[in-house]
């Protein structure tokens, strides 16, 4: 990703000339590729006036800034990589930007950490959540749980024959006229095993 930093120093630029500002740049004068005037560095930095007064030949590439400008009555070219470019601001009142604090890009080594952070709470997620019910068919083969089942369930419906026989013996069957007048009114349960009915 390119650098913020030329196109945050364009724009400061610009706005102190129209603001009728003088900008001035700090340069960080120990790092490689720096072109300036050594006799006025002091603590690894230097100060230059870029005004249009100032200088010559301005340029505020996204490479770095360079321009033409005596010292001492000596004519320098003077070249300042974009990382050696520590700050711009206006020499009147102090306002401008202190780079290194401009927004940066991402770049792909984070992108590919970020996507594999992702991928790993996704599995995380996965592994944490609860195990989904699983439908299972039943063969032909049927187990002794269920044939002990299926034997109770017989002796529950011999049971309810025999109390319902005995109930129509003693006469309390359901008569005629309740049959026919309760469609509406479902019929009392049989004792023993609960069934389904089938209502077409």
């Amino acid at each position: 990703m390119l650098s913020s930093r030329p196109y945050l120093a364009r724009a400061l630029y610009e706005w102190l000339l129209d603001n009728d500002n003088t900008p001035y740049i700090v340069v960080d004068a120990e790092q490689d590729g720096v072109q300036v005037p050594r006799q006025h560095v002091q603590n690894g930095q230097i100060v230059l006036n870029i005004a249009p007064g100032a200088v010559r030949d301005l340029l505020i590439a996204n490479e770095g800034v360079s321009f033409n400008a005596r010292f001492g009555g000596q004519p320098m070219h003077v070249s300042v990589p974009t990382p050696a470019l520590v700050a711009l601001y206006s020499r009147e009142n102090g306002v401008g930007m202190v780079f290194g604090h401009e927004p940066v890009m991402p770049g792909a080594d984070d992108l590919a950490f970020g996507e594999a952070a992702s991928d790993e709470a996704t599995s995380g997620e996965e592994a944490q959540a609860p195990s989904r019910p699983a439908l299972a068919s039943v063969g032909g083969a049927s187990s002794a749980a269920d044939d002990e089942q299926g034997e109770e369930a017989s002796r529950g419906d011999a049971a309810a024959d025999e109390v319902a026989s005995a109930e129509e013996q003693e006469g309390g069957s359901i008569s005629s006229s309740d049959e026919e007048g309760g469609d509406d009114q479902p019929k009392p349960p049989r004792k023993g095993r609960p069934s389904l009915r089938v209502i077409k």
